[in-house]
């Protein structure tokens, strides 16, 4: 292989005029170092490698150019990797990404960010600024009923998990049912490839495997190659709004930090007194050995948010046809609700978000100190800072700008309620000791847990 590649689009951005490509050109050079390591993350597509370090000396002999023929747009790539390659031809999912990154990065930079066309300080300008995203994206289908599974789950889990998660994702498929995920490996690539099976067995052709990501993560958690609609949203609010507000119910597997960090956003927004009567199947389920480790984030849930926040998921053991069927029959339930309140199919305008949950959070060292870790709080308002505090601990392990930080000030410092944090600290602790921490060598703590002050 040479040590540039010269790729023209396909699908995504294919028809552009001279005066686009020279406005793609001119936001790239102000956005090339993101648009740079996002398109580097997808050429890598299917790596199981999240080790920042290791990742960054590969990225480093990185680079990619915008070109311009007669014909449209063309991409320069320099020094990619050879997995993006077979027989020197890009593989086609691989190039539909790279083309999936430019439209979404560069659109958000261009239309959302720099042309100020949405106060992203107002909630409801927030939501419609994410509508317009995934629009743009092509991912808005107005004409399909409610069939989106979204599935979250850990990056970083046994083969035992991985199995279990793509069985559930060929009962999913087998009912019809799309597959949305996190767009990374383990559990949520699992769901996507058993859902593929699933399709092909009834015959469908028109499987969605839609993966939503954004910028600080993608790096490390490069997208997975059965995913045929890749959406990168400006940050990790931006993203689980999305989530939530395309989803018609959600299927949590067994996961770290991460995953903690969605189950706290969607249970805040659920347990709001507005969306008390709004129909969400929410399942919480794993394998037979994973009933522990699910048992104790359900006992987190009940020690933080109370029995109203476990009142709105269903956890199942070890069953995933039973998982299929709770979310085909809750999903069906969703699709009577939208009718009645004449609300769409393809984005819950209906679900109520407040602030808290929308403005993007700094894990600053600072900023993760100054939580309201406590008993007193406001369930939302608890939900929300528990939701902080488990985004800082994803940025200390895989985020370039929180390891950083990390490395240079120390473990991040989370302080509350002695119950809340004994809590945390037992769920982390066995996070830790199950390896969902990272997948490959092993992990230091990026965070220290202490009770009003008190290093435990």
């Amino acid at each position: 292989m040479n040590s540039y590649e010269l790729i023209h689009p396909k699908t995504h951005l294919r028809v552009l005029s001279r005066y686009e490509i020279q406005q793609l050109r001119d936001v790239s050079s102000q956005a090339h170092d993101l648009v740079r390591r996002c398109c580097y993350a997808v050429l890598s597509a299917g790596s199981q490698n999240d080790s920042y370090v290791e990742i960054e000396e590969a990225y480093q002999p990185f680079d990619i150019h915008f070109e311009q023929e007669d014909r449209g747009l063309v991409l320069r790539l320099i020094n990619p990797p050879a997995s993006a390659f077979v027989d020197n031809e890009i593989i086609r999912g691989v190039r539909e990404q790279l083309f999936s990154v430019l439209r979404d990065v560069l659109y958000a930079q261009d239309s959302i960010i720099k042309a100020q066309r949405f106060d992203l300080n107002n909630s409801e300008d927030i939501t419609n600024a994410i509508f317009h995203l995934l629009r743009n994206a092509d991912v808005l289908r107005a004409d399909q009923l409610p069939n989106l599974a979204v599935c979250w789950g850990g990056h970083s889990i046994p083969r035992s998990e991985y199995k279990y998660c793509k069985e559930v994702g060929y009962h999913l498929g087998l009912r019809g049912l799309d597959i949305g995920t996190g767009c990374g490996p383990g559990a949520m690539k699992g769901p996507m490839k058993g859902a593929t099976i699933g399709h092909a067995k009834q015959h469908n052709r028109n499987g969605r495997y839609i993966g939503i990501t954004e910028p600080g993560i993608i790096a490390t958690e490069a997208p997975n190659p059965i995913v045929n609609e890749l959406v990168i949203l400006p940050d990790i609010e931006k993203r689980l709004e999305a989530f939530v507000r395309m989803a018609h119910g959600i299927v949590i597997f067994p996961g770290g930090p991460g995953t903690a960090e969605e189950l706290l956003y969607l249970l805040g927004i659920l347990t709001h007194p507005d969306n008390a009567t709004l129909p969400f199947p929410v399942i919480i389920t794993g394998p037979k050995e994973t009933e522990d480790y699910l048992q104790a984030i359900d006992r987190f849930i009940g020690t933080t948010l109370g029995a109203k926040a476990q009142a709105r998921y269903q956890l199942i053991i070890d069953d995933p046809q039973a998982v299929a069927q709770a979310i085909k029959t809750g999903i069906h339930g969703v699709k009577i609700w939208r009718q009645q309140q004449k609300d769409a199919y393809f984005f819950n305008w209906s679900l109520h978000i407040e602030a808290d949950f929308q403005h993007p959070f700094d894990p600053t060292h600072e900023a993760m100190a100054a939580l309201n870790l406590s008993l007193k709080a406001p369930g939302h308002q608890l939900a929300a800072d528990l939701r902080r505090a488990f985004s800082g601990i994803v940025a200390g392990n895989v985020k370039a700008d929180g390891i950083k930080r990390v490395q240079e000030h120390g473990p991040y410092l989370l302080n509350g309620d002695p119950q809340i944090m004994a809590e945390m600290d037992a769920l982390l602790a066995r996070m830790v000791a199950n390896g969902r921490m990272k997948i490959t060598g092993e992990y230091t703590p990026c965070y220290r847990i202490s009770s009003r002050g008190v290093l435990e």
